[in-house]
């Protein structure tokens, strides 16, 4: 059993998250305040309480857009960022990667993208000088839009790429689709000099991770932890040096897993899978990476040695480049 001095350390420790969405970090409370400014009622996506309303996931993700049909500018945006860094660094976040939609920014015109991209990097920078907390984006075409959709979506991540936009995600439906629907906005990143990430192996089972690996060509896989249900395919993201972005809190709230007891982050972390840990959309999923670490450290005996090598796995695979990942070590060590 942990002591609390030795839990309120690992608790206080600097973090680093690299799945979460933008959009999908708002607190609700930010989303009411700008409904209210906007004369447009949301009052059917939250309880009583304030927190978002939803029944599953695909209800989710209907929450989650019309969360989003609020932000209609880029000036939201950067209010949005703001906000949701401070939430962050709450936690003692240092370094966040976060999926930037383009869909939800412009409808993927690029110029339009460029603008709100301009806005969320102010904010950004204003928060990193005034918190220590670092973003870095990942611009990220919906599943469920289509491949089609997709394509935009790719071309304003191409476009942009740089030190802010470091890769190409695809969020959305896990259900919807195949992965190698979207090769064509994969390959378009790639040649761009974008990393590369999908969601896969949250909904559908470990052969949605081996086709997101071998179909689209991707560096790190977005939950993933279905593969622990295919010993080969975890095997092959071993060989394949392929990280997961594992977001523990919110499968157990979506129901992936009934208890974190069941979760099965520590099976692929002792069978030798590099696991990241994230909190995704936290205010929806009511969670923080504070929580996370504080279950992690109760549920699965976690100590200090194995989040030293959480935190490599973290920084080893985040997209950013070398002088941020440098920057992001000494603070560890230093901390």
């Amino acid at each position: 059993m942990i002591s609390e001095e030795r839990l309120d350390a690992i608790i206080k420790r600097p973090k680093i998250e690299l799945h979460t969405h933008l959009e999908g970090m708002a607190p609700p409370s930010f989303i009411r305040g700008l409904a209210q400014e906007k004369n447009v009622d949301l009052s059917k996506i939250f309880r009583e309480d304030g927190s978002y309303d939803y029944r599953d996931f695909v209800h989710f993700l209907s929450v989650y857009e019309a969360a989003t049909s609020v932000l209609t500018g880029p000036e939201e945006f950067a209010r949005l960022t703001r906000a949701v860094l401070e939430e962050a660094a709450a936690s003692n976040v240092i370094y966040i990667e976060s999926f930037i939609s383009p869909d939800f920014c412009g409808n993927s015109d690029v110029e339009a993208w460029k603008e709100y991209l301009h806005a969320i990097q102010d904010a950004a920078a204003e928060a990193e000088r005034d918190l220590g907390i670092t973003l870095c984006g990942i611009a990220t075409p919906i599943r469920h839009f289509g491949p089609d959709k997709a394509k935009p979506a790719a071309l304003c991540a191409a476009e942009t790429a740089g030190d802010f936009i470091v890769g190409l995600g695809m969020g959305g439906d896990e259900n919807q689709g195949q992965q190698k629907d979207f090769a064509y906005s994969f390959d378009m990143a790639r040649e761009a000099g974008l990393h590369l990430t999908s969601h896969a192996g949250e909904w559908r089972g470990p052969q949605e991770v081996r086709e997101a690996v071998e179909d689209l060509g991707v560096e790190r896989i977005g939950h993933g932890v279905r593969a622990s249900e295919d010993l080969a395919v975890v095997d092959m993201l071993i060989e394949r040096d392929i990280t997961l972005e594992v977001c523990p809190g919110s499968n157990v709230f979506l129901g992936v897993y009934d208890a974190l007891d069941q979760h099965p982050i520590e099976k692929l972390r002792d069978r030798g899978v590099k696991v990241t840990v994230s909190t995704d959309d936290p205010p929806f999923f009511h969670t923080t990476m504070r929580k996370e670490y504080a279950e992690l450290v109760r549920v699965f005996g976690w100590d200090e040695e194995i989040f030293d090598q959480i935190d490599k796995n973290a920084v080893d695979a985040a997209f950013c480049n070398a002088d941020t990942k440098a920057k992001i070590r000494k603070a560890l060590e230093t901390s």
